[in-house]
Parts: C-alpha cells; sequence; structure tokens
C-alpha cells in the first residue's frame, strides 16, 4: 500500500494511495478528504461491546470508518486531531499497544483488542487501559510533536517520562516509578517515568499535551490570565 506522509514534522497529515479492492479503517472524524473512487463504511470498532468498552475504557471513539477503493482507486487524506508527526509501524503478526490518543488508522489483516495496563496505568497516567493492535499489516499512529523510534537490543534499558510514550512493541517489559527521590518527584517536574526494557520497539513523542494543556491555563480564565496593568500618569 503506497502513502505520502504530509507537511511533518509540525501539522501532518496522511496521505493513502488505494488500488482498486484496497480499504483502510480510521478514526471517525479523522478524514480530510478522499479522491477518486472511494466508498466508506460507519461501524462500530470490533462490534457493538467491544466498540462501547473501547470507548469507555481507551478513550477512543466509538465508531470507525472504512474507506474502500472501487476499481478505478482513490486517495484518502487523514488529518489527526492534534499538531504532530504521523509514523507508520508494521505488523508481521505480532502486536503493538498504542496509548490512547494516538491510534489514527490501519490497514491489513489486523485486529485490535484493549490491554489492562494494572494499576501502575492509572498512577503513570491515569488512564487504566490501553489500545493493543496485532496482525498482519500496518498501523498509523500519531503524536503531539514529532515520533522518535527506539530500537531497544535484547537487555537494553531505557527510562523514559509517562507522557512521551506514543506505542510499545508486544515484547518490551515495562514498569512504572517515581522519579527521582522525593524531593525530585515533588519539584523536578517528571513525576513518573517508565523503565521499559529490550528486546522490542519505543516509539516516543517530542511533545506532550499535558504540558501544553498548562501553558494554555496561565493565559484564559480567571483573573490571573489577565496579567499585569499599568497605568501612566504625566
Amino acid at each position: 500500500m503506497r502513502f505520502e506522509v504530509i507537511g511533518e514534522p509540525a501539522y501532518t497529515a496522511l496521505k493513502v494511495y488505494l488500488e482498486g479492492g484496497e480499504s483502510i479503517t480510521a478514526e471517525s472524524g479523522a478524514m480530510m478528504a478522499l479522491e477518486g473512487d472511494v466508498e466508506v463504511e460507519t461501524h462500530t470498532a470490533g462490534g457493538v461491546l467491544k466498540g462501547l468498552l473501547r470507548r469507555v475504557l481507551a478513550g477512543e471513539t466509538l465508531f470507525m470508518n472504512t474507506f474502500r477503493a472501487g476499481p478505478g482507486g482513490g486517495i484518502v487524506w487523514l488529518a489527526p486531531s492534534s499538531p504532530g508527526h504521523v509514523e507508520h509501524i508494521g505488523l508481521m503478526d505480532e502486536g503493538v499497544i498504542i496509548q490512547d490518543m494516538s491510534f489514527l488508522a490501519y490497514h491489513g489483516n489486523v485486529n485490535h483488542e484493549i490491554v489492562w495496563r494494572g494499576l501502575r496505568g492509572m498512577v503513570s497516567e491515569g488512564d487504566l487501559f490501553w489500545l493493543r493492535v496485532y496482525g498482519h499489516g500496518g498501523v498509523w499512529v500519531n503524536s503531539y510533536g514529532y515520533i522518535l523510534e527506539r530500537e531497544l537490543k535484547p537487555g537494553e534499558e531505557i527510562t523514559i517520562d509517562n507522557f512521551h510514550i506514543v506505542a510499545l512493541s508486544d515484547e518490551v517489559e515495562w514498569s512504572v516509578r517515581a522519579f527521582g527521590g522525593l524531593k525530585s518527584f515533588f519539584f523536578g517536574g517528571e513525576g513518573f517515568v517508565v523503565d521499559v526494557k529490550g528486546p522490542g520497539r519505543v516509539y516516543l513523542q517530542t511533545r506532550t499535551l499535558p504540558e501544553l494543556a498548562y501553558l494554555i491555563r496561565r493565559f484564559i480564565g480567571g483573573e490571573r490570565s489577565k496579567g499585569f496593568r499599568f497605568t501612566v500618569s504625566i
């Protein structure tokens, strides 16, 4: 399947070229434009029950759209909800775990399921569930900021700020802990970090939405957002 990532790294869109009979399935609301002979089918994500679980537990949408090309072929343009990057992850009968806001679309013989992260997931990010995509084909993920891929060798370890994780391949081991001692935890600005151990792949985003939300809150709502007012008398 041919595709292009347009406008990277800041305001990326995905352009997928579909031959006759080819299809992709995307998050509801991700479509930017269609060209050529393309039909759209809206359906629940894996059935009503599975879709509801995905919506309630993993924070994803209840519905998904499948774009299928007719004999003439066509083009599907997709745009993530946040400014950032789009990355394609190939799947060869293995899986990848994706954080709740980073799934964009998939192609091929691919399935998905809700993954229980355990209480460590709630502690690290406030979410108990992630989305696991597996099968034979590929998945596109998006980020806030640029996506960096890190290949870990067997036994190799890396420590990551929890909000910078986009996706993890199935085979990696990971655990959550507080950053440093009490002083670092409360005043170091990191909070919780994730220790990841290879082999496997880790996908990181160079920016985080909580930090953006914090900056925006400083300038909207309430008296504090108005700043200081100076009056000069002559």
